[in-house]
């Protein structure tokens, strides 16, 4: 039977673009042609998503978590598969000893354990790619979230994504790449929050 497999990353690398909502006013004065604040802050910035998912804790522990389901998923259902391959191996076995009734009635048998099969590993592939969805939306929110606060605060107007051979950004000066503080931020507010899940399923026990 097919592998079933996780291939959590693929989204966020080509979807993390935000433009933020709030831009600054025009106080009239000529604008500049370069990308850059009165105060010298780059109006526009990028963060790498390779670096983002390499070290973000919250999309690591997303895809430990769904690499193990799809690793018992995928035991379970060769388990089954080895099951029934002997089944039929048996009736292979056995076949000229049976009566035409007796062959078509295991046959018939078999067969739909085969289809149940089937539909059993399509129904765990969907549902494993179902959930990857779901938690690909949470990252991509929390990623989104953090960016508009922070383009509010350092008056950004938009936040590009780089990834290398995947990118309509050929160069930039590494000035305006601001990913380490975006996943310092994330990782804090990552551990503060699992220290807080941690701290009320103790007081809960």
């Amino acid at each position: 039977m097919k592998v079933l497999k996780i291939s959590l990353g693929l989204a966020v690398a080509t979807s993390l673009l935000v433009a933020c909502e709030k831009m600054p006013k025009s106080n009239g004065s000529t604008a500049s042609t370069e990308a850059t604040s009165e105060a010298g802050t780059p109006d526009i910035v990028y963060v790498n998503s390779d670096s983002l998912l390499a070290n973000y804790e919250y999309f690591k522990d997303v895809r430990t978590r769904l690499q193990g389901k799809g690793q018992k998923a995928e035991q379970d259902l060769r388990v089954q598969a080895e099951s029934f391959q002997k089944e039929v191996e048996r009736y292979q076995q056995g076949a000229q000893s049976m009566t035409p009734q007796q062959r078509a009635s295991t046959e018939q048998r078999l067969q739909q354990k085969q289809q149940q099969l089937q539909t059993l590993q399509q129904s765990r592939g969907n549902e494993l790619a179902g959930e990857e969805s779901e938690e690909m939306k949470k990252i991509y929110d929390r990623v989104e979230e953090y960016l508009k606060k922070l383009s509010e605060e350092k008056g950004y107007k938009m936040v590009l994504t780089y990834s290398r051979g995947n990118s309509a950004i050929l160069y930039s000066d590494s000035t305006r790449d601001i990913t380490p503080e975006v996943l310092t931020a994330l990782n804090e507010a990552y551990t503060t929050e699992k220290g807080t899940a941690k701290t009320d399923s103790t007081t809960k026990k």
